[in-house]
């Protein structure tokens, strides 16, 4: 019955500081009653600091962690992001592409433009349904300068320098959030009778106690797998890609265009990401090895960058696609890179960070007794979570029609695609997700709306009447109407992407 006042993390960088402060927030009233949250970070060992991505979730994450978004924005060299961009998924072809916004359809609540606009729609299914992908393609940023933080015009993340928001999140984590710094090497776990982790021990000599500890020490597993034995389950099966070749590339002239949205482009065997930053581009191939070789693979980034990347040096990193059998075991819990790791299509890396620090926050069990009922709940919840991001992922390969090279024949080998996707697939032929049709769990990740942009942006049709009654197809035609509205509105009255974060920079935004 042994209270949980301790918690320890270990490993520091994106997941180890973001779980800081998210249980740090939550917990602050407890502070002054023996409550702590202490991160034990190695001097020695560099972060990975290449994800750039995020989702819209992280606005929230931050504001509740009294994040001012003005600071994040000048500290890590932040900039917006409205979505993605798949260029030459489906064909090859030059012309090929369409957008993932992160704005529901119009009018999603009320009815299914999706039915709608197959049969009578024109366009693309984006620009039909919301003002998203005309933004983008415009350049303009989600908001004015005027608007207030954390609140949006158009439905907004971030992209972002990892490293400076590592160093942004310590920083406010220990001089805000209370939470400890120890900087040490762990070098082993002391393990209790009952089989948890009782303390580490350091190279540096303290030894550091506690009651839950949270491993976030990357690829090495320090303890979910070293001190708690738990394998790692491989998608690799499913998804192919287990390289990443990443570089920083200047900008030509200072003055350049910002992209409000990352750039994925196919490739031969694989794709490469393109996130604009203030300051510099983060681009990136990620690529399958058994596909192609990592010559031929640099070949085709520096292609794709041009002659910007002359002299440019880049950086292999491999991906080991999969997640661990169980994420919590004992009082360990694995967080960030120790629970696993997917190729970064969807920038899924750090959502499942705040996701599992949320939980592990709001749900943080009050003794020993009860931890393993909750650890249940947690692997249960956690495990759907992954399903359904590995499923996603792998519907951008699955609608694929090219064949122009083995990568993408192999792709869409019925064999390599998880049977829940195949029956969604199959099911998709004659009707058209939406709602809580398929997606009818609170751990939803990917809601129908952004399977619609996937497989509508890819060309898949559905062969379904568009509902019955004038009333429906009223309600859809006044959602069309309201979409261009908007969008005129849009258009015609946001700034420009680099001129609004020069502008945050100089004068900030109005805080909440």
């Amino acid at each position: 019955m042994k209270q949980v006042q301790n918690i320890v993390i270990v490993g520091g960088g994106t997941a180890g500081w973001l779980t800081a402060g998210v249980i740090a927030a939550r917990h602050q009233g407890r502070r002054n009653h023996g409550f702590s949250v202490t991160l034990v970070e190695s001097p020695n060992v560099p972060i990975i600091g290449v994800g750039e991505g995020t989702w819209p979730t992280l606005r929230t994450t931050l504001r509740k962690i009294g994040v001012s978004e003005t600071e994040f924005f000048r500290q890590c060299d932040g900039a917006f992001k409205q979505g993605a961009r798949f260029n030459r998924w489906t064909t090859g072809a030059a012309d090929d592409g369409y957008y993932h916004p992160l704005m529901l359809p119009q009018g999603f609540a009320r009815v299914n433009l999706a039915p709608h606009w197959l049969a009578e729609g024109e366009g693309s299914f984006c620009d039909a349904v919301t003002p998203q992908g005309q933004l983008c393609d415009a350049g303009l940023a989600p908001k004015t300068i005027a608007t207030p933080e954390y609140e949006a015009l158009a439905n907004y993340a971030y992209h972002l320098d990892a490293g400076k928001f590592s160093a942004f999140l310590q920083r406010h984590c220990c001089e805000t959030l209370g939470v400890n710094h120890v900087l040490a090497d762990v070098t082993q776990a002391r393990m209790a009778d009952n089989g948890d982790v009782a303390a580490l021990e350091t190279a540096q000599g303290p030894v550091v106690e506690g009651d839950l500890f949270i491993d976030c020490t990357g690829f090495r597993a320090l303890l979910i797998e070293g001190a708690m034995g738990v394998p790692f389950r491989s998608c690799a099966d499913v998804l192919f890609c287990d390289t990443a070749l990443a570089v920083q590339v200047p900008y030509d002239d200072p003055a350049d265009t910002v992209a409000c949205h990352t750039i994925s482009t196919a490739q031969s065997a694989g794709w490469v990401w393109d996130i604009g930053l203030p300051t510099r581009r983060g681009v990136g191939h990620v690529y399958s090895s058994s596909h192609i070789s990592d010559d031929q693979a640099e070949r085709e980034l520096r292609a794709y960058i041009g002659p910007a990347a002359d002299g440019l040096s880049v950086r292999k990193i491999p991906i080991r696609a999969g997640h661990r059998d169980t994420f919590w075991k004992g009082n360990v819990v694995a967080v960030g890179l120790a629970a696993g790791f997917l190729e970064p299509l969807e920038a899924s890396a750090i959502v499942l960070i705040e996701l599992s620090a949320k939980m592990i926050a709001e749900q943080l069990p009050p003794n020993r007794a009860v931890m393993d009922v909750l650890a249940r709940r947690y692997n249960a919840t956690t495990q759907y979570r992954w399903g359904r991001i590995i499923d996603f992922l792998k519907l951008h390969y699955a609608l694929t029609k090219r064949t122009d090279t083995g990568f993408w024949r192999d792709n869409c080998r019925a064999e390599t695609i998880p049977d829940r996707l195949r029956d969604l697939m199959e099911l998709w032929k004659y009707q058209a997700p939406w709602l809580h049709d398929e997606f009818d769990r609170a751990e939803e990740v990917f809601p129908a709306a952004s399977y619609q942009y996937v497989l509508y942006g890819m060309g898949h049709r559905t062969h379904a009447p568009p509902g019955e009654g004038d009333a429906e197809v009223e309600l859809a035609r006044r959602a069309w109407r309201e979409n261009r509205v908007q969008t005129a509105r849009m258009m015609e009255g946001l700034p420009r992407h680099r001129d609004l974060l020069e502008k945050i920079v100089q004068h900030g935004m109005q805080p909440v």
